[in-house]
């Protein structure tokens, strides 16, 4: 998994591990790939970690053929590497900066996606889960990069879902909430650039946000079996039922335009309004 050194990342690792999964961490820091590999190695859990920037392709066909060389197969694939920059007007970004932002948070999955989606066709099994955020279903003012690109992968994975299906490959985005991470210290970096994000971020800051081990579970309910042929879905840590999702609910789940990015009007929903979640 990507973006494993720290925050989701590191919170989906470690659970991922406890249920007994051999995981294989990928960051751009060293030091915090080591933090994230040394808890692992606590829990006598077995890790490989591979320092990687994901928006290399190199760095990313790397990172896959070392988990092969040591694993032999790839099962689930957790694309969590992101960043918000560049913050404010739209007008006003740096260009390379809202370039820069696309690279990691949709050019990076995409990467990883292309390079295990072979491995998993082949072996005809597979889950991908890809991290979505705010920005994503509703605009986000003064985030036009991270909202864009956030977006664009949860259509991704919504395409890709359908590409793969017959495969038994299933891809699936999260969205994690509001959490406490080193995205929150990037709003109050950016001060009054953040528009009316920023007050709300403090609050945040001083009361706390969402759980990151809310999302970790998640992410652990979409790899595993548990989840069974759901695909295709944008679903909310916080505020989805997932955890009260049996296998008939997936089924119907499967079957409507539920959790996805559609557009909302009676064109789209007609057929499915009768059999929308209680």
């Amino acid at each position: 998994m990507t973006g494993a050194g720290r925050g989701i990342g590191q919170a989906i690792a470690l659970a991922l591990a406890n249920e007994g999964a051999a995981v294989v961490l990928a960051a751009r820091t060293p030091s915090e790939l080591a933090d994230t590999e040394a808890r692992i190695r606590s829990m006598n859990a077995d890790c490989l970690a591979v320092s990687t920037d994901v928006g290399k392709r190199e760095d990313v066909d790397r990172l896959v053929q070392s988990t092969l060389d040591r694993f032999g197969r790839i099962d689930v694939l957790v694309n969590n590497a992101g960043i918000q920059p560049p913050i404010g007007p739209f007008v006003e970004n740096d260009e390379e900066a809202w370039f820069q932002n696309l690279h990691v948070n949709l050019i990076g999955p995409l990467h990883c996606m292309r390079r295990v989606l072979p491995t998993m066709i082949e072996r005809r099994f597979g889950k991908i889960i890809n991290m979505s955020g705010g920005g994503a279903t509703a605009p986000r003012v003064q985030f036009s990069a991270y909202g864009v690109s956030k977006t664009a992968l949860v259509r991704l994975t919504e395409t890709v879902a359908e590409e793969v299906r017959p495969f038994n490959i299933q891809v699936n985005a999260i969205a994690p909430g509001a959490v406490n991470t080193r995205m929150l210290q990037e709003i109050l970096d950016a001060g009054s650039l953040a528009g009316s994000e920023l007050d709300a971020a403090r609050a945040r800051q001083s009361q706390g946000g969402n759980s990151p081990e809310l999302a970790a579970r998640l992410a652990v309910f979409l790899a595993s079996d548990a989840s069974g042929p759901l695909t295709g879905k944008l679903i909310s840590a916080p505020h989805d039922d997932w955890q009260n999702w049996d296998a008939a609910e997936i089924t119907r789940l499967n079957e409507s335009p539920w959790f996805t990015l559609r557009r909302l009007d009676a064109h789209t929903l007609r057929g499915f309004l009768d059999n929308s979640p209680q």
